[in-house]
């Protein structure tokens, strides 16, 4: 799969949502260097994805999963205090940053004005 069809996929979704009045809410993929599929143009993808998730203003809100748990020395894997163990899924400590990452203000509201 592509980054433009995984991206066409969330458009779909994002219309789909909208004409039904409710407000959609993305999330960036994190970082998977060093887990057993890891690949460089797997990681190519990941980045234009979460570029659109980030900046087309798709998204009625958008949370940065990515930023949260990534390493900043090394931002294709997560931080290893995050990292669960498989280099792909966060531990305890990871979700925690994660859901500090969420800004509660995103779920103000009820549904999209049209």
């Amino acid at each position: 799969m592509t980054a433009e069809q995984i991206i066409d996929g969330y458009q779909q979704l994002i219309r789909r949502a909208h004409s039904k009045g409710v407000r959609i809410i993305g999330g960036t993929l994190t970082p998977f260097k060093g887990a057993g599929y890891y690949y460089t143009e797997g990681e190519q993808k990941r980045q234009q994805v979460n570029e659109f998730i980030r900046t087309s203003g798709a998204f009625d809100g958008v949370v940065d999963f990515d930023k949260a748990i990534r390493d900043p020395d090394d931002p294709k894997q997560i931080l290893p205090k995050y990292d669960s163990g498989d280099k792909l899924h966060p531990n305890d400590a990871g979700y925690q940053a994660m859901a500090e990452a969420i800004d509660l203000s995103l779920f103000q509201g009820r549904g999209r004005s049209q």
